[in-house]
């Protein structure tokens, strides 16, 4: 049996902030490896330092310390043009409020991040095609978000993440602003990309969430207190870690 890849590694990871005069660690000592394939729930009470990791994670900012290789890449030494050519290529984003662009169809908003890859328009949009129908969605690409559901939206969301075919999707809160039955279709669209191979790490609250996903690591002050393989036991730790944050 071949070793499992590893995409992500972190170690003594750290990040410091500094308000009205005193400063205070988001995150401090993080030890973390994701592996290919991986479907992963972060999951915390508020302030734990969630949030933090995800954008650390997505290189939507810097370590203050430690060391972060990407497919290899210590993207914590590089410069900020060269960050954003891997967030382009590497990473897919998902977030709660969805973040479409109101006036552009699905289409368009899925065919967002080739055109800042700079893809030819021909490749856009059979990318992007191929992306809704990955999601379900090749019947209402030519809809705009206000005549889609709360799902649906999601799903476009999540077509938009998948378009550039990155190494790994981070999921904010993904299931948010959604009911139970359309979370619950999400969540078996999430299923269905893991068991397609793709690399999965979702920040939920939600127990429900976190009982899905295959691993579940807690944070704690800014600590990683449990990295433990989804089993019977993480219903209940996840509903001790507490609310949003």
């Amino acid at each position: 049996m071949s070793p499992v890849e590893t995409v992500i590694q972190l170690r003594s990871i750290a990040k410091h902030y500094t308000m009205g005069g005193e400063g205070f660690y988001a995150l401090q000592g993080i030890d973390l490896d994701i592996y290919l394939n991986d479907y992963m729930a972060v999951v915390g009470s508020s302030g734990s330092g969630k949030s933090t990791l995800m954008n650390l994670l997505g290189c939507l900012d810097y370590p203050t310390d430690g060391q972060y290789h990407l497919k290899g890449m210590a993207v914590a030494s590089l410069d900020e043009n060269r960050l954003a050519g891997i967030r382009n290529r590497e990473i897919g984003f998902i977030f709660q409020n969805f973040n479409l662009l109101p006036r552009a169809s699905a289409l368009q908003n899925v065919m967002q991040p080739l055109i800042y890859r700079g893809s030819p328009l021909a490749e856009r949009k059979r990318r992007a095609e191929d992306a809704l129908a990955m999601v379900g969605l090749q019947d209402r690409m030519h809809h705009v978000p206000n005549q889609l559901s709360g799902g649906q939206r999601q799903r476009v969301a999540i077509a938009r993440a998948l378009v550039t075919q990155p190494a790994i999707l981070l999921a904010d809160e993904p299931t948010g602003n959604l009911d139970s039955s359309t979370t619950v279709e999400i969540m078996a669209l999430f299923d269905q990309l893991h068991e397609d191979g793709q690399t999965l790490i979702i920040v939920t609250h939600e127990p429900d969430i976190a009982y899905r996903c295959r691993r579940v690591i807690t944070l704690k002050d800014g600590r990683l207190i449990s990295d433990v393989a989804n089993s019977a036991t993480v219903i209940s730790q996840a509903k001790g870690v507490g609310a949003h944050g």
